[in-house]
């Protein structure tokens, strides 16, 4: 059993954690937290790594629970998000083979991030051919007996360091291998494979 925070297209050491972990809890109640993966994801990009980040309608001065925090559409990001993932990823091997998996989450107008990220998260795993359960928190807990992840994965934090096997990404040539991207990297890079480098 594990607790997680909800993440965009998440990194691969989160995918990871979750996917080898019998019971998943996802939290609800906690207080947004902002630059975290909650509203972000990292790619490969041909100038390196890059940051693809939701905007959020902000309350000024107010916590907002995450299942309350809502998506701000006033500029177009998602079809900058998607013009970032062409950039980066079209001529990786799998690029095709998931991107229409993929195209309706830079479409479709979801009101809240969470329901935004969970959705995300069941196609991931519909696609990674992973049964897995989704649980949800009922009220929030500080403290938990079993593996706690919603802040110990984190882009502006040392997170644990996870060790997966090397594969060949699209830049290869210009950049050293850049570990725990987002799952997405690993999925257009080693396709169905991809769970095999877990």
């Amino acid at each position: 059993m594990k607790i997680f925070s909800a993440a965009y297209f998440p990194p691969i050491g989160y995918f990871s954690e979750l996917i080898n972990s019998e019971t998943v809890i996802i939290e609800k109640y906690e207080n947004y937290i902002k630059q975290t993966y909650r509203n972000r994801c990292e790619i490969l990009s041909p100038g390196g790594k890059q940051t693809l980040s939701i905007p959020i309608v902000k309350k000024s001065g107010q916590k907002q629970f995450i299942k309350d925090v809502k998506i701000d559409y006033k500029n177009n990001w998602q079809s900058l998000h998607l013009k970032s993932l062409k950039t980066a990823y079209l001529s990786s091997p799998f690029f095709e083979f998931y991107i229409d998996a993929f195209l309706p989450f830079f479409e479709k107008k979801y009101t809240f991030l969470l329901d935004y990220n969970i959705e995300i998260l069941h196609k991931l795993l519909s696609e990674s051919e992973i049964d897995k359960k989704l649980t949800f928190t009922e009220e929030y807990k500080k403290e938990y007996s079993f593996p706690d992840f919603r802040n110990l994965i984190h882009p502006k934090k040392n997170s644990p360091k996870f060790i997966f096997k090397k594969y060949t990404q699209v830049f290869f040539d210009r950049f050293d291998f850049v570990p725990n991207l987002s799952i997405l990297d690993l999925l257009f890079n080693e396709g169905p494979s991809a769970v095999s480098f877990i």
